[in-house]
């Protein structure tokens, strides 16, 4: 009976002995970092945003990812000699991706205030000009030639293009679309002369439905904000700080702009759609 006890409780601490391990082990896991989790899993989770050129492009049948930011993740994964994941998502919900830990980094994202409160970023990929896909016929220059009452400005509701739209060209008859694509509907049913865009994604737009008008690059001033990657906020800086040495190398040696022109031209622009005083 002695012994018959003595097994059993011997039994039962083991068990408990590895209940205490495994939950050790998960607690350990649960609150690593993203450099300890690349490290040890050997994969980098990407937020991948289907449709959004130069950037991303998804093959229907093959389901293959493609662009400019795929070019950069693989670069990127190569690093630690991890195989890449990609999870679906949206400019938008990629900050709740990174703050729900889905994914370890998302591509092309304009570093504001309100963002930087969520989410951390590393140095600029690009310097982003902004400008106009303007109806054909119509040819401004600066913004001022926008900035007169009978000028229709179409712009998404809460981005940067609306802050642009509102900062330079307060006396301009602004229309806020729910997204995007609604602005680019507006202008190609004439209901706008102008979309307000950042470059890439205007010369892309104009690529996909040329009868929409041109793409043109507004002065005075010139409008250009810093595109980055965004990672999770956290204590251990080494993710971001590895990222940060790829993107200064890959922007030195000329190889992201490389890789944008390949995606602009990927999205069926040609070489003469690109300004020749687009710098980024």
């Amino acid at each position: 009976m002695t012994q018959q006890i003595s097994r059993r409780a011997m039994g039962g601490l083991a068990a408990l002995a590895s209940a205490a391990l495994i939950g050790r082990a998960q607690a350990q896991q649960a609150g690593e970092s993203t450099f300890e989790r690349v490290s040890r899993t050997k994969v980098l989770r990407i937020a991948a945003l289907n449709g959004e050129a130069p950037y991303f492009f998804k093959d229907i049948a093959s389901g293959e990812w493609s662009g400019a930011s795929i070019e950069m993740a693989k670069g990127i994964a190569a690093i630690w000699e991890a195989k890449l994941e990609f999870v679906e998502s949206t400019y938008g919900n990629s900050i709740l991706d990174l703050q729900s830990n889905k994914v370890d980094l998302a591509f092309a994202l304009n570093p504001t205030p309100a963002r930087a409160l969520s989410v951390g970023f590393t140095k600029p990929v690009l310097i982003h000009p902004f400008g106009v896909v303007a109806r054909k016929g119509f040819e401004p220059n600066t913004w001022a030639d926008l900035n007169k009452p009978e000028v229709r400005v179409a712009c998404d509701l809460g981005s940067l293009h609306e802050t642009a739209a509102r900062r330079f060209t307060p006396k301009a008859t602004i229309t806020a679309y729910k997204n995007r694509d609604d602005a680019i509907l507006a202008m190609a049913g004439g209901r706008a002369d102008v979309d307000i865009l950042a470059a890439m994604l205007a010369i892309t737009a104009v690529a996909k439905n040329p009868g929409l008008g041109t793409f043109r690059l507004m002065g005075n001033p010139q409008v250009a904000l810093p595109s980055c990657c965004a990672v999770r906020r956290e204590p251990d800086s080494r993710f971001r700080e590895v990222v940060d040495a790829y993107i200064d190398m890959n922007r030195g040696t000329g190889q992201i702009r490389e890789w944008l022109i390949q995606g602009i031209l990927k999205s069926g622009a040609h070489e003469e759609d690109i300004p020749a005083n687009l710098s980024f």
